[in-house]
């Protein structure tokens, strides 16, 4: 059976966790980590996503980041791919960074915001890395305690839930967690409710989202429409010129068939019929762009531009 779709509406709040390659590292200096911060700060200004808690293990790391319009698999991409190629070119190295599909459960913010950024805060704790959390340098504990300040860091929604006072809410939030500690391993934070392992919440909340993701998946952009939005993005006048023999119209027809399928825009049938191309052709174009984006960064902006072009349209 296959995987079922993320889910995604604009606001919705995931608990998101990113494993190495093998369970190997992915941070090998403290260099490694700034970068990583510099990453999530860019992305946060450019898609418009909250942080509210995170945490930087040495072969995994924990989010609890909120979306906006862009959905978060757009988000990680961009994140993950840009962190890659900047470990593959410090550390000299190819191929994968992270394993291939990340994990992202969809919580309630209402009921467990809290909660979450708690069980976040206490995974070296549990990892036995550390026995007190604020002595952990790679998580946002210590700007929820006012020791650090970290723009990007959205804390407030947390802590204004706990007191009017930034002093008092910052002593009530370091009992909070102290208070988690007992309480170990919560499975429900890594597979969601029994329903849908994709969702933690109750019944209400998940009638919502999956409404939500019924509604959305019932917008689609028409193939034409789609083909003017990448002819418009590579400076081409006309989907004649898109079906051009030149270098620019080969890597745009690549972009579209690779976006196409993965934002259920059109079968690659269907866009063949559009392109005068064949199926296995543009498949293989869209295979090339694909390993194409690890290794240049340049293409892979391209499709994260053209990505977020078509996410405001299906908005």
């Amino acid at each position: 059976m296959g995987r079922k779709p993320r889910l995604h509406y604009p606001g919705a709040l995931y608990h998101v966790i990113l494993r190495g390659n093998a369970r190997e590292k992915i941070f090998f200096a403290n260099t490694d980590r700034n970068r990583f911060y510099l990453f999530l700060q860019q992305g946060v200004e450019r898609y418009r996503f909250r942080v509210h808690a995170f945490c930087l293990m040495t072969n995994h790391i924990h989010l609890a980041l909120q979306v906006g319009d862009i959905p978060l698999s757009r988000i990680l991409q961009s994140i993950v791919g840009r962190y890659t190629r900047w470990v593959n070119w410090r550390k000299s190295r190819v191929g994968h960074l992270f394993q291939g599909r990340y994990k992202a459960i969809m919580i309630d913010a209402d009921a467990y915001l809290a909660e979450l950024v708690r069980y976040i805060h206490l995974n070296p704790v549990r990892a036995k890395m550390v026995s007190d959390p604020a002595e952990y340098p790679w998580s946002s504990l210590r700007a929820y305690c006012g020791e650090e300040t970290i723009p990007w860091l959205t804390t407030e929604l947390v802590l204004n839930s706990l007191s009017e006072s930034e002093p008092d809410a910052r002593r009530k939030f370091l009992e909070f967690v102290a208070e988690g500690i007992a309480d170990g391993h919560r499975p429900e934070f890594h597979g969601g409710s029994e329903t849908d392992c994709r969702l933690l919440g109750d019944d209400t909340f998940a009638d919502k989202v999956l409404d939500e993701a019924e509604r959305r998946s019932r917008k689609k952009i028409p193939v034409d429409r789609f083909l003017e939005e990448v002819c418009t993005h590579y400076s081409l006048e006309s989907l004649q010129d898109l079906a051009g023999h030149n270098r620019k119209a080969s890597e745009a027809r690549g972009v579209a068939a690779r976006l196409a399928m993965e934002a259920g825009i059109c079968t690659l049938t269907e866009l063949a019929g559009k392109m005068g191309r064949d199926v296995s052709t543009l498949s293989s174009a869209a295979e090339r762009i694909r390993a194409r984006e690890k290794r240049e960064w340049q293409i892979a902006e391209q499709v994260a531009a053209l990505y977020e072009q078509l996410a405001q349209l299906q908005a």
